[in-house]
């Protein structure tokens, strides 16, 4: 069954493409919905008319998408997370956890156009981020151990107080014994 898609479909195609599904998706989710129309020859020629008085808007949206593409070029992500004692994560980083530390950086991006597979373990990945059929862009996603061990300058600054600490109680003990002992003779 051909049909022409009404908007972005992520896996199928993009918007006023002329694809080819089984009749049960067309019929029952995408038609119902109005994702998509049946591609006669009537609509063919109506959606070649639209296209070419509608060129001029495609291309300044190709424009936004390249220039929002262009944006993040240079980003790379790392994201903590908690980690087992193995290095597998507790939950998963997925599109939406991106998407949500893309908008830490300034950059707003819709967590549906983003295509990564769920990370599980620490390590490096990559996601894409779709803004356009002819625009897309792979950020690398650096996934560490939130829980990673501190480093071993602090404890020596914290050992040092507990000497300290411990040296005027070893002060104090001495006095105790030396005011007994007087009071026993």
């Amino acid at each position: 069954m051909e049909l022409i898609l009404r908007e972005d479909i992520i896996g199928l195609g993009y918007k006023n493409d002329i694809v080819t599904v089984k009749s049960g998706y067309g019929r029952n989710y995408l038609i119902p919905t109005g994702k998509a129309v049946i591609a006669s020859d009537s609509a063919k020629k109506v959606l070649a008319e639209n296209l070419k008085q509608q060129a001029h808007k495609l291309a300044a949206i190709k424009a936004d998408a390249e220039k929002r593409a262009e944006a993040l070029q240079n980003v790379a992500l790392v994201i903590e997370a908690k980690v087992s004692a193995t290095g597998v994560t507790y939950g998963s980083v997925n599109a939406a956890t991106v998407a949500e530390e893309l908008k830490k950086r300034g950059i707003e991006v819709d967590r549906k156009i983003i295509t990564m597979h769920d990370i599980k373990k620490v390590g490096d990945f990559e996601a894409t981020i779709h803004f356009h059929k002819d625009v897309e862009v792979k950020v690398p996603v650096k996934v560490v151990a939130e829980n990673a061990p501190v480093e071993e300058a602090p404890e020596a600054e914290v050992s040092a107080e507990v000497e300290v600490a411990e040296a005027p109680v070893a002060e104090v003990e001495a006095q105790i014994e030396e005011d007994e002992t007087p009071a026993a003779e």
